[in-house]
């Protein structure tokens, strides 16, 4: 075999290998190159762990975040998607929801984010998922959006299954569900407040002393529902019927106008509580005055001050679980998380995580590498061949001149 002819197989082979090495690369999980940030920018929803050893999620900018404050990771998901919404199993750690902001659609992953599965809702209508609240006991998923009501989905393990709906006139705005097993849930819009029956299959309104603001649901035994108000302060209840008033501590005097801005429990110790509020003044022009946050460990009988907020409305609270007195707040102008009572002061991340599709895997690596080795196999055998014509043409010309110099 010549030369030449070996050379052209080394390389055939060597191509061979980069095209399968690329092949192999594409039918993988696309995997993004990371950086840790210890801080979050524009926060949109927040998923607390379940326990005090598990990761919590956070949405920021479209994008979804594991982690913990401190130590924020950014994970992959699926390509054009914008996340919009956020949450966790409370039995099951690693199974994660997450609702699009700009399709009908959920995401579900068992395994903490690193691959999803699309579930799009039974609709035809447009919109965004607005929020998601889990049962975990009952393996039911409620699934808020901004136009089509309230989509109840049974998690069979394997897939997501449509199993109700509530259709509303206005954009839900917040769910919350209890995993005890009792089939507690709540549905709050801009204006009204609703509770289910059966489970989920149907739904009642429910009536507050004010307008409602802020829900939350605890996983004690029983578990506890918690609603805050446009002027009341915070109502409890056990079945979502009758409510009581536990406003101990946070200043609720008589002429005063409560207003609860955000209501958050903690996962991994669910008798702790946080509360934001603000005072109203007014009644034609209404002024809000905001005060801060309380803390409750005893499931609401006692409020006691955690931190005062005067320059800005708090309009969402990011508890750390299973760290008591530690919270994290955002307000009306700052998607940044603000460290609150026991919480670490975290700088501003100045790190540019990576974007999705720009890592480069092993795979890919493999296949430039061969790539690359054909390349200088090619030159090689290009070489030989312009260096074995140049000695033929040499051999030529020393014939001819031998062949002249015989005539003469």
């Amino acid at each position: 075999m010549s030369a030449r002819r070996t050379v052209m197989i080394i390389i055939t082979i060597l191509l061979i290998g980069a095209v399968f090495a690329s092949v192999v690369g594409a039918g993988e999980p696309q995997r993004v190159a990371l950086d840790t940030v210890p801080n979050l920018q524009n926060v949109r929803d927040y998923a607390p762990a379940p326990r005090q050893d598990a990761a919590s999620f956070a949405v920021d900018g479209g994008a979804l975040y594991v982690g913990n404050p401190g130590a924020w990771q950014l994970l992959s998901t699926p390509k054009g998607v914008i996340v919009n919404t956020v949450a966790v199993d409370s039995q099951r750690s690693n199974t994660v929801y997450i609702g699009a902001a700009n399709e009908m659609a959920v995401y579900v992953s068992g395994d903490a984010g690193k691959t999803w599965m699309r579930i799009p809702l039974d609709t035809k209508a447009i919109g965004a998922v607005t929020d998601i609240a889990v049962d975990s006991a009952n393996r039911l998923v409620y699934v808020g959006t901004d136009t089509d009501g309230v989509h109840r989905l049974r998690d069979v393990g394997t897939s997501m299954i449509a199993a109700g709906h509530l259709l509303l006139d206005e954009p839900v705005v917040e769910l919350a569900a209890d995993s005890t097993g009792a089939g507690l849930a709540l549905v709050r819009t801009p204006t009204r407040l609703y509770r289910a029956e059966e489970f989920g299959l149907s739904w009642v309104e429910v009536n507050m002393p004010s307008m409602a603001t802020a829900i939350a649901i605890a996983n004690t035994n029983p578990a506890t529902l918690y609603v805050g108000t446009e002027s009341s302060g915070v109502f409890m209840s056990h079945d979502g019927m009758d409510w009581e008033p536990v406003n101990t501590g946070l200043g609720l005097v008589p002429g005063s106008r409560l207003y609860v801005n955000a209501l958050a429990v903690d996962p991994a110790q669910p008798s702790v509580l946080y509360v934001a509020t603000s005072y109203l003044f007014g009644s034609t022009v209404v002024h809000n005055a905001p005060r801060g946050v309380h803390l409750s460990v005893n499931g609401a009988d006692q409020w006691t001050e955690l931190a005062s907020v005067t320059d800005a409305a708090i309009v969402a609270l990011m508890p750390v679980p299973g760290n008591t007195g530690a919270v994290y707040a955002l307000t009306e102008t700052s998607r940044t998380p603000l460290a609150l009572g026991n919480a670490p002061s975290l700088a501003p991340t100045t790190q540019v995580a990576a974007s999705q599709g720009t890592n480069v895997d092993l795979s890919t690596i493999i296949a430039w590498l061969f790539a690359g080795l054909a390349g200088l196999m090619f030159l090689a055998a290009v070489g030989l061949d312009l260096a074995r014509r140049y000695q033929k043409n040499l051999a030529k010309e020393s014939l001819r001149q031998k062949s002249a110099n015989y005539k003469r």
